[in-house]
């Protein structure tokens, strides 16, 4: 069956993979943004933002299935993440309640289980709260760090693997998935409703354990195609590093100090009795296949 599929997010780098293959699959699609875009085939794009009732209104009208994937992962404060990810969560509950649209694909972080850690952590953990309070048909999914071609997140860190050196963060573990399958995932769950509905879902590349920080390390300069050093790098010194890309690069820093202490918590995996049952979807794309494919789209793209 088609779908009329509101999709929120649709630009940035989940949501284009997402909107690609919601498009693939033949499914008709609204999509909010502030830029003009190019037209699509089954595509409608709706000017405006999360702070904008009613193009969220249009953005929702008739749609059989809402998939929010819009939000800030850097923000100067703590109002800052709550706007932009808490806030803008609402007004996207609130639309659909308008407009009587009940199926709601809420993509939030593995940062939510820890809402101490961090502003963000807080911000997405409130969000998920106002998502199970809504009363709609729901589905939550928990990535953990997203990687794929055309992600700027995880650039720095292949950059680093091709100069020989890698600064990563203390002892622990993270779980891993790319793109291309979480958006697998959004699609198949856009079709199906009924075993995922009121569901929490952690999803991942299928690493037993997920990867321990130094392995990832290795991995990433086995992708770009070169042996590395790999360092653990103490709370202070990250701290430091955060201060300083602030002071180089200001609002665009990518080491943040709300960052360095989510970074530093040991324990990123997923938890296994909330991953997505098999029957509905597994990962195909395997991290060491994954993490070439990125660093092959780097550098077609001249990143690397």
């Amino acid at each position: 069956m088609k779908l009329r599929i509101a999709m929120t997010g649709a630009t940035g780098f989940v949501g284009a993979e997402t909107l690609n293959q919601v498009l693939e699959a033949g499914h008709h699609v609204t999509a909010i943004t502030r830029k003009a875009q190019p037209p699509r085939a089954r595509l409608k794009w709706v000017h405006g933002s999360l702070e904008d009732r009613p193009a969220l209104n249009t953005l929702v009208r008739d749609a059989d299935v809402v998939i929010h994937i819009a939000g800030v992962v850097n923000a100067a404060d703590r109002d800052g993440f709550e706007a932009g990810n808490a806030r803008g969560t609402m007004a996207v509950i609130d639309a659909m309640r308008q407009r009587g649209v009940r199926r709601l694909i809420h993509i939030s972080s593995l940062a939510a289980r820890e809402p101490k850690l961090s502003d963000y952590g807080w911000s997405k953990s409130l969000a998920e709260r106002h998502v199970k309070a809504s009363g709609l048909d729901w589905t939550i999914v928990r990535p953990p760090a997203i990687y794929g071609p055309g992600d700027r997140e995880m650039l720095e860190l292949f950059r680093m693997a091709k100069r020989g050196i890698m600064l990563l963060p203390p002892g622990g573990r993270l779980s891993l998935i790319e793109v291309s399958d979480l958006a697998r995932l959004l699609l198949v769950l856009a079709s199906e409703k009924e075993i995922s509905l009121a569901h929490c879902y952690e999803a991942d590349d299928g690493t037993p354990g997920g990867w321990d920080h130094l392995e990832f390390g290795q991995a990433i300069g086995r992708a770009v195609g070169r042996p590395v050093r790999t360092f653990a790098t103490p709370n202070w010194a990250l701290g430091f590093g955060a201060r300083l890309d602030r002071m180089l690069r200001g609002k665009a820093a990518k080491l943040t100090q709300d960052r360095v202490s989510y970074f530093c918590h040991p324990d990123w995996v997923v938890t296994k009795r909330k991953q997505p049952p098999k029957k509905l979807w597994t990962p195909w794309v395997t991290t060491e296949e994954g993490l070439k494919a990125t660093a092959d789209a780097y550098r077609a793209k001249g990143w690397l």
